[in-house]
């Protein structure tokens, strides 16, 4: 099937950050575009907004009428459930099916492709990359994992010839992309529900970078075993950032890359993470040959993203901060960041574990991380794919965390909580559906200032 020509797409699972991203797209091309969700959420609202149908039962006399197998791409996400009933419906009626990732690497085929990918940063790092190739003037359309404040999307430009991509590991995933610049930002154990174990994933990281033929467009975090070029933050990198201070809030850093020095470049995300993450998005940028002052521009004007450090509350008395971290090395990036802005204030963490199958892989890495923080709140764990498995609930976590001054509560609970803490710092952290409740949480804590 030529996508060009195909006029109508139907997305299962259409409220995920990927897949509304590119129902986005496509809605932008001027397709039909519709789909089914299992929740209701702001992104589903905004993609209604947009004149997106977007249906939350599984029943296929919901699917538009129109909809025939001939001019129609079914595009799914991994975390279907085998019985979905609309699922079933388009595959006994042979419709073309297709994976988010393959879908992307249809796209990405015919355009010059940036892909990103590590198990952390790649979000921030593709966010970061767009805002400079857009604030550029180049033609280009990214396809990014969060909701970007710039521009209050997750697709983010509107360009035929260039898109930046996140290359997801997950199922395998990156390998259905073309990417001809690229960067591994790290190659940390996560999803071992679908590798079994970390060398599995490395490999797979391997694989993926092997796609890149000139290895003077392959970036990766220095420490890891790949061939390309090393990025890092004060050591011997071959790409790499010196004299860091913090300035208003704003890091300030200079960039050694290649025989060029860049001085006092402004970048306001906080964490060393973050900084990292703009050094491989300006890496990148390089690399492609867009005019240094122009990176430097839009690095400064660079707002963030939904939900990763995104300040709630930025007052004297109290500060109230949310952010999607859901793997214990992306715990400890949050509370350096923290800890480096707010030193001697007392942190309260509330915590949703994500998957059964990672709060069981990586439960002490999450007792010891979340033990850093002067307060502990713990949810109960977010299913999102998955059924339950016997002894893995909050509870048994919340025994391997150190710190005494921790609880497991129900959503309802947490408020009341919050309400009686003596913390300066709130943070909520996870990637399920916290998201949801930052509103109250905002609406709670402005009641103590």
């Amino acid at each position: 099937m030529n996508l060009n020509q195909t006029h109508n797409f139907y997305f299962i699972g259409i409220g995920g950050i990927g897949m509304s991203a590119l129902a986005r797209y496509y809605k932008n091309l001027g397709k039909n575009v519709s789909g089914y969700d299992k929740t209701q959420t702001q992104l589903t609202n905004e993609l209604q907004q947009e004149g997106i149908e977007v249906c939350f039962d599984d029943n296929i006399n919901l699917i538009p009428k129109n909809y025939t197998a001939k001019n129609t791409l079914v595009v799914i996400t991994p975390a279907v459930p085998a019985l979905h009933a609309q699922w079933r419906y388009f595959i006994e009626r042979d419709y073309d099916i297709k994976k988010r990732a393959q879908v992307l690497g249809i796209i990405t085929k015919d355009t010059f492709c940036f892909a990103v990918a590590g198990t952390h940063g790649k979000t921030t790092t593709s966010s970061i990359l767009a805002h400079i190739l857009v604030q550029s003037g180049y033609d280009v359309t990214s396809f990014l994992g969060g909701i970007v404040e710039n521009y209050d999307s997750n697709l983010v430009g509107n360009g035929k010839t260039i898109t930046v991509v996140e290359a997801d590991e997950f199922d395998r995933s990156f390998l259905h992309l073309h990417p001809n610049i690229a960067c591994i930002t790290s190659m940390d154990a996560d999803h071992l529900d679908i590798y079994g174990d970390a060398r599995s994933i490395e490999a797979s990281f391997r694989e993926f970078a092997h796609k890149v033929s000139d290895k003077n467009n392959l970036f990766y975090a220095n420490g890891l075993d790949l061939e390309g070029i090393s990025v890092g933050i004060n050591d011997n990198a071959k790409i790499g950032a010196q004299n860091i201070k913090i300035v208003n809030g704003y890091y300030v850093f200079d960039a050694k890359i290649e025989n060029e020095y860049i001085k006092n470049i402004q970048f306001g995300l906080p964490g060393h993470h973050n900084l990292s993450n703009a050094l491989m998005a300006l890496s990148m940028a390089k690399a492609y040959g867009v005019d240094t002052e122009k990176i430097k521009a839009a690095l400064a004007s660079f707002k963030g993203i939904r939900r990763r450090f995104s300040f709630q509350i930025r007052e004297k008395k109290l500060t109230y901060i949310d952010d999607y971290a859901h793997h214990p090395t992306e715990i400890n990036a949050v509370h350096q960041a923290v800890k480096e802005l707010f030193p001697n204030q007392k942190i309260c963490a509330v915590f949703q574990p994500h998957l059964f199958s990672r709060t069981k892989d990586f439960a002490d890495d999450f007792a010891k991380s979340l033990s850093q923080f002067d307060e502990i709140l713990l949810l109960e764990i977010y299913p999102a794919r998955e059924l339950p498995m016997p002894g893995i609930t909050s509870s048994w976590l919340l025994d391997k965390i150190e710190n005494k001054n921790k609880k497991v509560l129900s959503k309802e609970l947490v408020y009341k909580a919050l309400k009686n803490s003596n913390a300066t710092v709130y943070i909520t952290i996870g990637a399920g559906d916290l998201g949801e409740m930052v509103q109250q949480i905002k609406k709670t804590l402005n009641e103590k200032i």
